[in-house]
């Protein structure tokens, strides 16, 4: 039996994959929780959150109790991470938000007030609906009531703009607006207020049985024996199909397909056709107070305090205090070069591990130290005007026993 010869007619593939492209420029930011005292409610917190910040985040990060603010610092570069955003809880039971800008700062700290979860905000919803595509493009930013000429108002402007990408008008499309985060800040008691929305666009014009099929929402047709009879059921429009307003109606161009444009000359196809926008909310919500800005990353020089406002001695004493701080870590990083070094050279023993950890041991303890104040603003304000109270009320008793004694000695005289 004679062998079939085979077709040196192969099938060449012409669809390759597109090869993804990463933006370079694009702002990356990682969404962390630090401190002891966090629970499940923080921790659901954080996941929401992540959310608003794809797709440019780690959404699927896993942090560690040994976990240190530096470990996130050091890995940051390498993964071009240009924001750090800390979630914190404090014994007290208050949460706090800071937004810091790698790799030096600045750092906005925040007292959250109040939030909800993505899914407490479902439940309240009559229809929520189940997001699909729109966490794969970044969202647009809304920005109310930011139009003071204060210098922290114009900081918390830039970094909050800086942190989601930028848009190009001329590039952008309008399929990738699917997600808007609106900021909205009240100019009386400074709170601004954070929600996420779903852009969803409908048609424009039509019934509300002829919008379920243009949506590929296929309606159950068994009690009727023609389609027209389920678009034409009623004749009264319900309140769910009176016509938008004009604010929340857009003009999008039509999208024709080829055997169309084939069939049918350039005149006699529309150009552009109308739609409404729709708003669906996604979560979570946040309201914020800010509470303080500091000049380094987690920490530095602070440049404005909303409770606090120091005097220039003040400042001055602090500047002295930071540069103190800086002239004993540079000193300890060179002790320690200095002695790896020269156990490099054979001519030191086991004693310098031990003194090497204990220098290392001291700067996790400043790092601690600095992070252990930002969580806790207020109470470490209070604490410091309780002892100022008690230090001068044990003046004041020290006094009165000391008159108390000198007269007792002139009437023993």
């Amino acid at each position: 039996m004679a062998k079939r010869k085979r077709s040196n007619n192969k099938r060449k593939k012409r669809r390759t994959h597109v090869p993804v492209v990463d933006p370079e420029g694009v702002p990356r930011s990682l969404v962390i929780k630090s401190g002891g005292a966090t629970g499940t409610t923080l921790t659901t917190l954080v996941r929401d959150f992540r959310r608003v910040m794809e797709p440019y985040t780690a959404v699927k990060l896993k942090e560690r109790k040994s976990n240190k603010l530096k470990d996130f610092v050091h890995i940051a570069g390498q993964f071009k991470v240009s924001h750090l955003i800390l979630f914190s809880r404090t014994e007290g039971g208050s949460t706090n938000l800071r937004v810091a800008r790698l790799a030096r700062g600045p750092t906005l700290s925040f007292r959250v007030t109040s939030y909800a979860l993505a899914k407490d905000v479902l439940k309240l919803q009559k229809n929520p609906r189940s997001p699909g595509s729109e966490f794969k493009t970044p969202p647009l930013v809304v920005l109310n009531g930011f139009g003071d000429d204060k210098k922290e108002v114009k900081l918390m402007v830039t970094m909050l703009q800086n942190m989601f990408p930028t848009i190009d008008v001329r590039k952008m499309r309008l399929s990738e607006a699917r997600r808007v985060v609106l900021f909205n800040r009240d100019r009386e008691t400074g709170e601004i207020e954070m929600r996420h929305y779903a852009i969803h666009v409908r048609a424009l014009g039509v019934s509300k049985s002829v919008k379920s099929i243009l949506q590929a929402n296929l309606p159950d047709l068994h009690a009727y024996s023609d389609i027209s009879e389920f678009v034409l059921r009623a004749s009264g429009a319900s309140e769910s199909d009176v016509e938008d307003a004009g604010e929340s109606m857009v003009t999008v161009p039509t999208r024709t397909s080829k055997k169309r444009k084939a069939k049918h000359s350039a005149a006699e196809q529309p150009q552009t056709e109308h739609r409404s926008i729709r708003l669906a909310e996604l979560g979570p919500r946040l309201t914020l107070r800010l509470v303080k800005i500091t000049e380094g990353l987690c920490g530095g020089e602070v440049l404005h305090h909303e409770h606090k406002v120091k005097s220039a001695a003040e400042v001055a004493a602090q500047l002295k205090t930071l540069e103190l701080k800086k002239a004993r870590r540079k000193e300890q990083e060179e002790n320690v070069k200095r002695k790896q070094e020269a156990r490099a050279k054979g001519g030191q023993g086991g004693g310098d591990d031990d003194e090497d950890d204990d220098d290392e041991d001291a700067d996790d303890e400043d790092e601690d130290e600095d992070d252990l104040e930002m969580e806790m603003d207020g109470e470490i304000d209070d604490e410091e005007e309780e002892e100022g109270m008690h230090d001068e009320e044990s003046e004041a008793e020290e006094d009165v026993e000391e008159d108390m004694e000198s007269e007792d000695e002139d009437e023993d005289e």
